[in-house]
């Protein structure tokens, strides 16, 4: 059998794509963009994080993380809070709100990778876990792009030593 590695970063993204649009095609009531969903996912899952955390998290700039947060935090997903480590930043929490609407969200979650995962044996399962994770883990640790990628983690995301931004509040 002949294996094509050109294929695998377009099989990856056309994957990735597929599971984004069924995830959010289940979840229009709430009425939050695939971003919006990312950030919200990221601080349900991993806790309260800074700006900057989360712009590393999603992989965009700084800025459109400020306007994202500003616009989830008005609609009453998240809210800013004093980071208790460092009186000079802000970190982004999640709301009641948002705390109230996990368990189905990550029901979803859960409904929409099985779906995916339906016609493979557990086995193979595995495998494609455990090769995504080293996909990830040595491109984090060798990146051509020249950015520094030593802190993601691809089974825990960020460390607790993000940068963050500071505040004159």
């Amino acid at each position: 059998m002949t294996y094509r590695i050109d294929r695998l970063a377009q099989l990856l993204h056309d994957a990735s794509r597929a599971l984004r649009r069924e995830f959010a095609a289940r979840t229009t009531e709430h009425g939050l963009s695939a971003t919006q969903w990312r950030l919200l996912g990221s601080v349900l899952r991993d806790g309260p994080m800074t700006q900057a955390a989360l712009a590393d998290r999603l992989d965009v700039e700084p800025i459109s993380v400020s306007r994202l947060v500003d616009r989830m935090e008005q609609s009453g997903w998240v809210r800013r809070e004093a980071d208790p480590d460092d009186r000079r930043c802000r970190i982004v929490v999640a709301s009641d709100k948002a705390q109230a609407i996990a368990p189905g969200v990550r029901q979803i979650v859960e409904e929409v990778t099985e779906e995916a995962m339906a016609g493979l044996p557990d086995e193979t399962r595995r495998a494609l876990q455990a090769a995504l994770v080293s996909i990830i883990d040595t491109l984090n640790r060798n990146p051509v792009s020249g950015i520094d990628t030593t802190n993601r983690n691809p089974a825990d995301a960020l460390s607790s030593a993000a940068v963050c931004e500071k505040t004159d509040e």
